[in-house]
């Protein structure tokens, strides 16, 4: 039999989706049977990851694609699994992941008519009025499946919109009579869907920037998710080489620039303060942030020549949104940069490229003397996020992934992991948590010889499904450490109250209905639902021997291992 389903099978295989991430229901009768049939007659499909919790899903899928480039697809059920997503769907959107979201929908008919037609009672209580309505905001692309016979052509479709720039997620949806049709077989050329090519910049925009490379004393690059390309990390070293301009990431997505280049001057996240290179530049070059910086809190001078280059540039979701740019460029990052470098050749002034370096040294050995200073052993038996961050970093290697869901430490985490190579330093790019647990999963599956660590706030660990993500990893192999910057709470609304009220009520009161006092047993929790290796610390002097066991549990018994690390509560 060769149904709709056996050709979406088909699609997804030709379409190079490895995994599918599924949460199945009564909707999908005919993906369960062709599946089946696949397995029994050794046709190729993609391998089936069982997902308890939806959110979990859609975090492993956009985890792969981070680390690999390449789409997957997940699997959910009607409006009740579609709803199931929740804040994962912002997180693909707002990363710009592409991934393919299929959903099935209630029968349409209820007499037999079709096969497929409504059995259970739960056909009448998941019909509703618009299914993709419910995800509609947040992706590229949104159909419903009417027929079989172009199934092939849909899919195709839906993940050419995926991955064209600027990329996110797409959305398909099919009732059980469509997914059971028997249809004559399909035969589609994916070349036909390719995406968008790279766009490149005009001939005027790349001479009118590297006219400002020529002249400008203190340039200066700002960017978030360039580094989503490894390429563009490439292109950015070589550009900064030649000419002494530096880079400053803004609540980084990904490794953008090598913490270890000394053009480099450092991440900054929500700290309210001024940062001093980006007040004395005078020309500056956004390049693929979405926000590169806080205009109450933090900017450019007034009068800093301002460019920006995005393949995201007006920000088309972002109801408010504007820097003050005298152009604005659409273009992939990669190819820009490029495009300057060729333009400028060896265009720039010997002397004004070894000032800028030599300014932007000082300012990168500073920052890494104060950096070495915070990651001191504390003396007062309190563990400091600093500190346990070097003591990670000093038990892996450069090659190792790592997550970043800190929240209120996330720029602890960034500045003191010291990563310096591309697609190695990952966050959700986005702001709903939970991510971090599901992604560790993604990108194991996606490269199973490297070693995975998720850096996470207790509340994001708490968001994150840890029964559901410890038992998936312990079910499809993909051991991962986890470790848990523990401040017993939600740091964050703190923070926020504070900064807007800060000698209000709430800087005076003893409980704000945000701490997790007592917390829970979160390695208890790994270690019942998928024997992860579990351990609480509390004394500094415990820390670099339980990051030992851990790795050597994840490395070498095959088992993702979860530190709960107590830091200073929230409160104090």
């Amino acid at each position: 039999m060769y149904t709709t389903s056996s050709a979406f099978l088909e699609a997804l295989q030709d379409a190079g989706v490895s995994y599918i991430f599924s949460n199945f229901g009564s909707d999908h009768p005919a993906l369960l049977e062709a599946i089946a049939q696949a397995k029994a007659e050794g046709t190729a499909v993609p391998n089936v990851i069982t997902c308890p919790n939806e959110m979990v899903a859609l975090a492993c899928a956009q985890g792969y694609t981070q680390l690999t480039g390449r789409a997957q697809a997940v699997i959910v059920h009607v409006e009740c699994g579609t709803q199931s997503l929740a804040g994962a769907v912002h997180n693909v959107s707002r990363c710009r992941i592409p991934v393919l979201i299929f959903a099935g929908a209630s029968p349409y008919t209820q007499e037999g008519e079709l096969r497929g037609t409504r059995n259970e009672f739960i056909h009448w209580l998941q019909d509703v009025f618009d299914q993709r309505g419910i995800v509609r905001p947040y992706m590229k692309y949104e159909n419903e499946l009417r027929t079989g016979r172009n199934i092939k052509q849909m899919v195709h479709r839906a993940l050419q919109f995926a991955y064209s720039d600027p990329k996110g997620p797409a959305y398909l949806m099919g009732p059980r009579e469509v997914m059971e049709e028997e249809i004559p077989r399909i035969e589609v050329n994916p070349a036909l869907f390719e995406p968008i090519e790279p766009i490149a910049l005009p001939a005027a925009g790349v001479e009118e920037l590297a006219n400002e490379l020529r002249t400008a004393r203190r340039p200066l690059v700002v960017t978030s998710y360039l580094g989503r390309n490894s390429q563009a990390v490439e292109e950015l070293v070589r550009l900064c080489r030649c000419t002494g301009m530096a880079v400053l990431e803004s609540v980084a997505n990904y490794l953008n620039f090598p913490s270890d280049n000394e053009l480099y001057i450092g991440v900054q996240g929500n700290e309210p303060v001024q940062n001093p290179c980006l007040a004395e530049a005078d020309f500056v070059l956004v390049m693929d942030s979405d926000v590169p910086w806080i205009p109450s809190k933090n900017g450019p001078s007034p009068e800093a020549r301002i460019y920006h280059i995005d393949i995201d540039p007006i920000k088309e979701q972002m109801p408010l949104w504007y820097i003050p740019a005298r152009r604005v460029f659409r273009a992939d990052c990669a190819t820009a940069l490029r495009q300057i470098h060729d333009r400028l050749g060896s265009g720039v002034d010997a002397a004004l490229v070894q000032d800028r370096h030599a300014h932007y040294s000082r300012v990168h050995r500073d920052r890494d003397a104060q950096l070495a200073t915070r990651e001191r052993q504390p003396q007062d038996g309190t563990i400091t996020p600093e500190y346990l961050t070097a003591c990670i970093r000093k038990h892996i290697d450069r090659d190792t992934i790592v997550l970043n869901e800190g929240i209120t430490n996330y720029s602890v985490i960034h500045n003191h992991v010291g990563a310096t190579q591309p697609l190695r330093l990952f966050t959700s790019g986005a702001s709903s948590l939970g991510w971090n647990g599901g992604a560790a999963i993604g990108m194991k599956l996606a490269a199973p010889d490297k070693t995975v660590v998720s850096l996470t706030g207790d509340g994001s660990y708490m968001f994150s499904q840890p029964s559901t993500v410890h038992w998936i990893a312990r079910r499809y192999q993909a051991p991962f450490l986890q470790v848990i910057y523990n401040n017993r709470g939600w740091r964050a609304p703190r923070f926020s109250a504070l900064a807007v009220h800060p000698h209000g009520f709430a800087s005076k009161a003893g409980d704000l209905g945000i701490a997790f006092d007592p917390p829970p047993d979160y390695s208890g929790i790994a270690a019942a639902a998928g024997g992860a290796f579990a351990r609480v610390v509390k004394n500094p002097a415990d820390l670099n021997p339980a990051i030992e066991e851990a790795l050597h549990a994840v490395r070498q018994e095959r088992r993702s291992a979860v530190l709960d690390v107590w830091l200073a509560h929230l409160m104090s």
